[in-house]
C-alpha cells in the first residue's frame, strides 16, 4: 500500500512539474507580478459605474492554478480594485477581498503580498515600484495585465522619474484584452459624467509602453473569452454545465472557486483572465474548463 501511494505522489509530482516547467513566453520559474480590477463600489463619476465582475471568480481560479502548480513563491505581487481614483469598499461587499483572503486561507498564500488598491492605492503602487526596479535579465517580471491600464501607468512613470527606467526593459506584461489596454476610468467624453481636466486623464497600455521608452515587452495573447462555444477557453456565458464538476468536488476550496465564478451578478460563468495565468504557467493559450478539470482532478 505504501509502495502504491509513493508511486501517486511521485506521478502527481511530475504531472505538475510538466505543467510548471513548459510555460508561455520562455517563462522559467520568474517572478510574478499581476493586477486586476474588480471593484464593486460604485465610481459615481463614470456612466459605467462597476467593474467587470469576472475578475471576483477569476481571482479564484487565477490562484487556485497559481497554488496547483507550486508557483506561489514566484507570485511577488497581486493589487486589485485598481479602478484608479474609484472609491474604496465602504457600503458595497468587497467581492474582490472575499476571493484574495478566501485564497490565501485555502492555499496558503503569503498574505503581504496582496493590495487593496481601493482602500491604500500608494502602498499597492509602492510596492509594484519595488518589484519592478529590481527587475534583471537574470531576474525578469511577468507582468499579467487583468485591469485597466493607469494603476500600471503609475507604477511605470514612478519607476522612470527615479531614475530606474533600464529595469524595463526586463518586464513581460501579458494582456488578452483590449478593453483592459484601453479603458480610460478618466478621460473617455463616452463614459466621464463631467468634462475631465487633461492633467487628470488616464492612459491606455500604448501610452504606459511609450512611457517606458518602448523598453516594456508585450505579448496579446488571443482574447481568451469563446462565449460561442461553452467547451473552450475561460467564459461559457450562461451555461454552467462545463463547470459542473467542480459543484461537489472532494475538494473543499474548489467548491469554493464555483460559488466565486456563481457570484457574478448576471449568471455569467467568466473566468477569462484566468486564462492569461494558465498560459504563463502551461504555455497553453487554449485553455477550457475541462483542461482546468484534468489540472484539478485529485485537487488543489
Amino acid at each position: 500500500m505504501k509502495f502504491v501511494l509513493s508511486i501517486l505522489i511521485y506521478l502527481i509530482t511530475a504531472i505538475n512539474l510538466v505543467f510548471a516547467q513548459t510555460g508561455g513566453w520562455n517563462f522559467n520559474n520568474n517572478r510574478i507580478a499581476i493586477s486586476a480590477d474588480g471593484n464593486n463600489q460604485a465610481d459615481n463619476l463614470h456612466r459605467w459605474p462597476r467593474a467587470d465582475p469576472d475578475d471576483w471568480g477569476g481571482t479564484a481560479v487565477a490562484l487556485a492554478i497559481i497554488a496547483k502548480l507550486d508557483a506561489r513563491d514566484n507570485l511577488v505581487h497581486y493589487s486589485y480594485n485598481n479602478f484608479v481614483d474609484a472609491p474604496a469598499h465602504t457600503t458595497e461587499t468587497n467581492e474582490m477581498a472575499d476571493s484574495v483572503n478566501g485564497a490565501i486561507e485555502r492555499w496558503d498564500f503569503n498574505k503581504n503580498k496582496f493590495f487593496d488598491a481601493s482602500a491604500d492605492h500608494q502602498a499597492a503602487l509602492d510596492h509594484l515600484v519595488k518589484e519592478i526596479s529590481q527587475s534583471s535579465a537574470e531576474d525578469p517580471l511577468y507582468f499579467i495585465h487583468m485591469g485597466p491600464a493607469e494603476f500600471f501607468y503609475r507604477a511605470v512613470k514612478q519607476v522612470v522619474e527615479q531614475g530606474n527606467a533600464e529595469h524595463l526593459s526586463h518586464v513581460y506584461v501579458i494582456s488578452h484584452s483590449g478593453y483592459n489596454n484601453n479603458h480610460l476610468r478618466r478621460g473617455d467624453p463616452k463614459f466621464d459624467k463631467h468634462p475631465v481636466a487633461a492633467k487628470d486623464k488616464h492612459h491606455t497600455l500604448a501610452e504606459t509602453i511609450s512611457l517606458s521608452g518602448q523598453r516594456l515587452n508585450y505579448k496579446q495573447i488571443q482574447d481568451q473569452n469563446a462565449k460561442w462555444d461553452a467547451n473552450k477557453l475561460w467564459n461559457s456565458e450562461h451555461d454552467w454545465s462545463v463547470w459542473q464538476w467542480m459543484k461537489n468536488h472532494q475538494d473543499e476550496s474548489i467548491q469554493w472557486i464555483y460559488q466565486r465564478l456563481k457570484r457574478h451578478p448576471k449568471g455569467v460563468a467568466d473566468c477569462s483572465d484566468a486564462g492569461m495565468v494558465y498560459y504563463l504557467l502551461t504555455g497553453d493559450d487554449n485553455g477550457s474548463p475541462a483542461k482546468l478539470q484534468k489540472l484539478f482532478a485529485a485537487g488543489i
